[in-house]
């Protein structure tokens, strides 16, 4: 029986959450990636930036990125505004519709669990909810968990948009709980996300 050859891939991404999602998805591909570097560009600007770049070199290395949809009205206007040359076939460009904690939420059984809440309370499409970050922390507000209420939601008296461990909480359910075969029959941007992994194949310039 032939082994089948690893699939190198690089990672971009916004935050250490996308990061956690992305590497999921790769291990429940079950292809055989193997993750090389992984570029935490802390907000979509840098991305963009460097988008063109990535496409290039994707010649000669797989890369996969993930960026949020966030107020922008359509993935394709994201991927032609930022892309102005034709892109690579080993560029995996991927949008999360409309912020990654909607891909999340879209587990709905899995994270109503986790914050032991009602699962009535998720909605069951995931793309169409407007603001997932915000919808999550009221969410974890009900919660009866203190670890997970504490960590994800703000301090009362904070300026801060988040609890100070809101990143850990969420990867934790990412690494334990996150099924994206469950989660992808409620958000349409994930299924074509996880497609394009399963179905991906890298192209060797000669």
């Amino acid at each position: 029986m032939m082994d089948i050859p690893d699939i190198p891939i690089n990672l971009v991404f916004e935050d250490v959450l996308s990061e956690a999602v992305l590497k999921q998805m790769l291990v429940q591909s079950q292809r055989p990636f193997s993750v090389g570097n992984c570029f935490n560009q802390r907000g979509y600007g840098k991305i963009k930036k460097i988008i063109s770049g990535l496409n290039h070199a994707a010649k000669g290395m797989p890369y996969l990125i993930l960026t949020d949809l966030d107020r922008e009205e359509c993935p394709l206007i994201i991927i032609s505004e930022w892309l102005t040359q034709p892109k690579h076939p080993n560029l995996l460009f991927r949008i999360a519709v409309k912020e990654v904690e909607a891909w999340l939420l879209a587990h709905r059984e899995a994270f109503a669990e986790f914050l032991g809440i009602s699962v009535d309370l998720i909605p069951s499409d995931a793309d169409r909810i407007p603001d997932p970050k915000q919808l999550l922390i009221n969410l974890a507000k009900k919660s009866k968990k203190r670890e997970q209420r504490d960590g994800i939601v703000p301090d009362r008296n904070s300026t801060a948009k988040i609890g100070k461990d809101y990143n850990g909480q969420l990867i934790k359910f990412v690494n334990q709980n996150w099924q994206v075969a469950a989660a992808q029959t409620n958000s349409s941007s994930l299924k074509r996300a996880m497609d394009a992994i399963v179905n991906f194949q890298p192209t060797w310039e000669t």
